[in-house]
């Protein structure tokens, strides 16, 4: 018995392991004023923005405008390739890592001033690399290896590969720039005073004259009936997510505000699911306090819910309307800007116009560096990093006369890159999320903005259920394939070789010994492909909401399996019909065979199925 015992884990904290914050309720049964913000009893939160008060003697006027350098963050690295080698001469390379995964490496010779450089971008599956290295500082010219290392040392690889093809930069660009986003949307929640509870939250139907100047001094009251502007999410068609909304564009970048009071009110629903449905998967949002409540970040339950900014009023529907602000996000979101003044209040005005939508852009790219969504980020970019990869590659060799036939335009979504650009589509922009949909073995597998499924999750389940059997006869040495199922996938299929394409492959296969088995990866674009067909050409829509409204991925391409296996029926029924005219000219020359005859026979012996293979044998 003393074997088998095993050391338990320690117990779980409970509250008295914490800092003992005080509950909603017990501040509320003391003094006023109470804070805009108080951090759940068991933490997770930080706060910004604590001090709300005139000091004694102040001039209001001069302690209302924000003190900060008000500025959007942006993803700069992002528009550098547009910038500084699109249209202009540079050389873009690929390879794989085995510990940094797929490789797009561009070069360029620039001249700044009088000086020589080089400017270099690498892009990895976790991040771009961008440097500009002067020649000088070099003691020799560098090869592409040597580059790629002076600008990540961590990259081991023997070689990388030229890209070949003409298009190359409008699939990399288009890569470069997935991560940049125009289209924001933000929650916004009424609390009333005394409300502590969610439920409360979204149960308010009535807005008080300073929640309506709130609302105008946000944006525009907009009809969502045949709305042309960004969505949100929103159902602009049947009127299923109310009628009315508030929209903004702020610096070409559009805002549409999920207002929870505008949203559809369901009686006897106590958690008002149709309100929480867009709101809940906000990662932002806007609670506005008529009245001195504290707002507890844990009120509302959602995985997706990272930061809050609180809006106090004072002197509503005034001449000098004052607000007070307060900021909270979760422990793994990164501070971000503007700073809010000391102490945090502003009067009503285009300057705080500007501060607020700032902060509220700001915050949601601060939250994208939080954990969850870190992952999420990660496995779309190595997603759309393979397949850019192996459009560039699969082109290349086209180029260069080594493949790129038919079968892999059909493995890749479509040829000349449409594959590539219809995945960046269903994934990026926003108002073509694809609908959920099943289609053949496999069902559709949601994802984010900044994620997708893993793919190669799918891959697994395709091998599992559907390997091929393929075996060689012990008297004729010719691999025979066995009959397939009319359900098997296409993942599958490409491993019925044509007695045609089956010298290119071989010819194409050891120019990139780093790519290994390019046939199961690059069904990673036939995937992305089949998402935009899907959206096409399904009747219904599906409102997306806030992360779930991204994109599936995972589908087989409906075309590939169709392709193959009418080009399987065909060739095998034609075999079978000229095998006995061919086996009886063989039988007349003695056993000398012709070109063409050797040919065909080598054909019969590879499709046919697996019940014929003793007849096959006893003809040669």
């Amino acid at each position: 018995m003393d074997e088998q015992r095993c050391t338990l884990p320690p117990p779980l904290k409970t509250e008295e392991d914490y800092i003992p914050y005080p509950s909603v309720h017990e501040v509320l049964g003391r003094k006023s004023p109470f804070p805009l913000i108080l951090l759940p009893q068991f933490g997770g939160y930080w706060i910004e923005g604590n001090n709300h008060e005139l000091r004694s003697g102040g001039d209001p006027e001069q302690l209302l405008s924000p003190t900060s350098t008000i500025k959007l963050e942006c993803n700069t690295t992002a528009k550098i390739y547009r910038k500084q080698f699109l249209g202009k001469e540079h050389f873009n390379y690929y390879s794989v890592d085995s510990a940094l995964g797929h490789l797009v490496f561009s070069v360029k010779y620039d001249v700044i001033g009088d000086q020589e450089h080089l400017r270099l971008m690498l892009r990895t599956k976790l991040k771009t690399y961008h440097d500009v290295i002067p020649i000088s500082c070099l003691t020799e010219f560098p090869n592409v290896v040597q580059m790629a290392k002076l600008v990540c040392e961590e990259v081991n690889v023997d070689r990388f590969f030229p890209v070949l093809y003409p298009k190359a930069s409008r699939l990399i660009v288009t890569f470069d720039e997935h991560v940049i986003s125009n289209n924001f949307k933000f929650g916004v929640i009424y609390q009333k005073f005394g409300q502590t509870s969610e439920e409360e939250l979204f149960v308010n139907n009535e807005e008080s004259p300073a929640f309506v100047e709130f609302l105008e001094f946000l944006g525009q009251k907009i009809e969502l009936h045949d709305f042309k502007g960004f969505r949100g999410g929103l159902d602009v068609t049947h009127g299923q997510t109310g009628t009315e909304s508030v929209y903004t564009n702020f610096h070409n970048k559009e805002i549409m505000f999920h207002v929870s009071t505008k949203l559809p009110y369901t009686e006897g629903d106590t958690q008002q699911l149709q309100r929480k449905r867009h709101i809940g998967n906000d990662i932002i949002a806007v609670v506005f306090q008529d009245e001195n409540t504290p707002f507890v970040p844990d009120m509302i339950a959602s995985n997706f819910l990272h930061a809050y900014v609180v809006v106090q009023v004072e002197n509503a529907c005034t001449d000098n309307v004052l607000y007070k602000v307060s900021v909270t996000a979760r422990d793994d979101v990164p501070f971000f800007g503007p700073a809010l003044p000391d102490p945090a209040i502003f009067r009503k005005g285009p300057e705080f116009h500007e501060f607020l939508l700032t902060k509220l852009i700001n915050a949601e790219y601060a939250c994208y560096k939080a954990e969850k969504f870190a992952k999420l980020e990660e496995r779309t970019r190595t997603a759309l990093l393979e397949t850019l990869y192996e459009e560039l590659h699969i082109n290349s060799q086209a180029m260069m006369g080594l493949g790129g036939g038919e079968e892999d335009k059909l493995e890749n979504g479509g040829g000349g890159g449409g594959g590539f650009f219809e995945s960046f589509k269903s994934l990026i922009i926003p108002g073509k999320s694809p609908t959920r949909k099943k289609s053949g073995p496999f069902s559709s597998r949601r994802s984010s903005a900044i994620g997708i499924e893993n793919i190669q999750e799918v891959q697994e389940r395709s091998s599992r259920e559907c390997s091929p059997s393929t075996q060689k006869t012990p008297d004729s040495g010719h691999a025979s394939q066995e009959p397939k199922s009319d359900n098997s996938s296409s993942q599958s299929s490409p491993e019925v070789v044509t007695a045609k394409n089956s010298s290119a492959l071989c010819c194409r296969a050891p120019s990139i010994p780093e790519a290994q088995d390019l046939s199961r990866s690059s069904s990673n674009a036939s995937s992305f492909a089949s998402v935009v067909e899907e959206n096409e050409n399904e009747a219904t829509e599906d409102y997306d909401t806030g992360m779930e409204s991204l994109s599936s991925a995972g589908t087989p391409h409906k075309r590939d399996s169709f392709t193959y296996s009418t080009w399987l029926e065909d060739s095998v029924s034609s075999t079978s019909r000229g095998s006995s005219p061919a086996s009886n000219r063989n039988q007349q020359s003695g056993g000398a065979k012709s070109p063409e005859a050797a040919k065909a026979e080598a054909r019969v012996k590879l499709e046919r199925p697996h019940n014929h293979k003793s007849s096959s044998s006893s003809n040669c």
